[in-house]
């Protein structure tokens, strides 16, 4: 009789699983074990839960979701195939809450929200038939 060989660790060799990862598990694009690394290399604390990876995952998925498609609708209403930089101001200016998010943050190429002062808009003109409103000068003359 001759001694079958084990593998060390108690490991049966050849029924190995297919790894799933974590983003997986968790239904999730974005990757939970670089977030997890980074975490752990950030030195944010000393220690962290296993499940704070995943949520952390989680949120930054869905605030980059919720961005890209508000960006997406002010690219189609300015009948554009691509986001640019410019929709995407768009997208955060108009929107309450990510604007208030990213309240102090330029976004490079952007420009600004079109906006005139209701002030420096010409007055609207009534009719000119009414004998109340005779036209005064603006300007009182010197005599």
């Amino acid at each position: 009789m001759e001694p079958t060989l084990k593998p060390a660790g108690g490991r049966r060799g050849g029924d190995r699983k297919k790894a799933v990862s974590k983003s997986v598990k968790a239904g999730l694009q974005f990757p939970v074990g670089r977030i997890a690394r980074f975490l752990k290399k950030g030195r944010y604390a000393q220690r962290y839960g296993g499940g704070a990876p995943v949520y952390l995952a989680a949120v930054l998925e869905y605030l980059a979701a919720e961005l890209l498609e508000l960006a997406g609708n002010a690219a189609r209403d300015n009948k554009k195939n691509r986001i640019n930089p410019r929709h995407v101001q768009l997208a955060v200016r108009n929107d309450d809450e990510l604007g208030k998010l990213l309240q102090g943050v330029t976004i490079a190429s952007g420009g600004v929200l079109p906006n005139i002062n209701p002030v420096l808009l010409p007055k609207k003109t009534s009719s000119s038939s009414d004998p109340e409103k005779v036209s005064k000068p603006k300007s009182p003359k010197k005599a």
